[in-house]
């Protein structure tokens, strides 16, 4: 695999890469968790560009600016609700992260930095998401995503820290 792939514990929206992902609501409008914070972080002109890309569907991603953040850009996506499995949740995270994987493609970034997508308050299970971010970098990376050369996964804390350490565990290096 050409790009470096590391696990971090902290706040995604200190990162200076060039993209960071926000798991986000339909609206991008804000909310709480990770989304919030990386509002809160941006300023307000992330929630006025983000009012004017009409909302994201479930499982896809649109770009902003990252505005005050120390990254360029912020990629949205939006996670599935969890309901037990049997709503295609896995396929839509999955998704998730191939559209967050094509606009680093389409944007020519060198690095980016995803969070726990769906993990928080959408409930999907930990294990089995991070389990589904490594089988989806694999495949980008398989692909090819021409100038990517590192890709962070967050963890907020030490468990979510644990639980992406160790489905990464077979590629890292």
């Amino acid at each position: 695999m050409a790009a470096d792939i590391t696990i971090f514990r902290g706040d995604i929206t200190r990162l200076a890469v060039d993209a960071i992902v926000n798991a986000a609501n339909e609206t991008l409008l804000g909310g709480g968790g990770v989304d919030g914070a990386i509002h809160r972080a941006a300023g307000p002109q992330l929630l006025a560009e983000c009012r004017t890309l009409a909302g994201c569907p479930t499982g896809q991603a649109k770009r902003t600016a990252g505005y005050n953040l120390p990254a360029k850009y912020v990629f949205h996506t939006v996670g599935p609700i969890w309901r037990g499995g049997r709503a295609d949740e896995a396929a839509l995270l999955a998704r998730c992260y191939r559209s967050c994987f094509d606009l680093a493609a389409e944007t020519a970034i060198a690095s980016i930095a995803f969070p726990a997508i769906s993990t928080g308050v959408y409930g999907f299970p930990a294990e089995q998401a991070a389990h589904i971010a490594r089988r989806e970098t694999e495949y980008a990376l398989q692909r090819g995503v021409p100038d990517l050369r590192k890709i962070l996964f967050v963890g907020f804390d030490v468990t979510a820290e644990q639980i992406l350490l160790k489905a990464f565990a077979p590629i890292l290096s």
